[in-house]
C-alpha cells in the first residue's frame, strides 16, 4: 500500500501530508509551506512577502516536507486513508454495477471489502 502512496502525484501527496499533519509544524513552517506548494507562490514572492531570502524560503520548504513525510513514516495516516478511500470507491463500483452477479456473490464481496476497511481503522 506504501507504494500506492509513494507513486501518487507528487503535489496531491503534499496537499494529504499538509491536510493530516499541516497543524503540527510552526505557524511561520505552515504559512510558507502553504503560499509555495499548496499556493503556487514562487520562492521569490514568498521570500519578498516573508522578509527572508529565496534560498530560506527553499530551505523551510524542504525541511517542512521532511518533518511532514517523517510523520507519515511513523503514523501513516495518509496510507490508511487512500486504502480505505479505494476500497470504498470499489464497494460504491459493486452497488453501481451489480448487474449479472447474483446476489450472494455480491453481498460476500461487500462483507469482505468492509471487513478489511474495518480492520483498518
Amino acid at each position: 500500500m506504501i507504494a500506492k502512496v509513494m507513486e501518487m502525484d507528487k503535489l496531491a501527496r503534499q496537499a494529504l501530508l499538509f491536510d493530516f499533519y499541516g497543524e503540527l509544524l510552526t505557524e511561520h513552517q505552515r504559512s510558507i509551506y502553504e503560499e509555495v506548494v499548496l499556493n503556487d507562490y514562487s520562492l521569490s514572492e514568498v521570500a519578498q512577502d516573508q522578509g527572508i531570502s529565496r534560498q530560506g524560503v527553499h530551505d523551510m520548504v524542504k525541511r517542512s516536507t521532511k518533518i511532514l513525510e517523517g510523520y507519515e513514516e511513523k503514523l501513516h495516516l495518509v496510507e490508511r486513508f487512500v486504502s480505505i478511500r479505494e476500497k470504498v470507491h470499489v464497494i460504491h463500483g459493486l452497488t453501481q454495477n451489480y448487474k449479472g452477479k447474483e446476489l450472494r456473490v455480491l453481498m460476500e464481496q461487500i462483507g469482505s471489502l468492509s471487513n478489511s476497511i474495518l480492520e483498518e481503522l
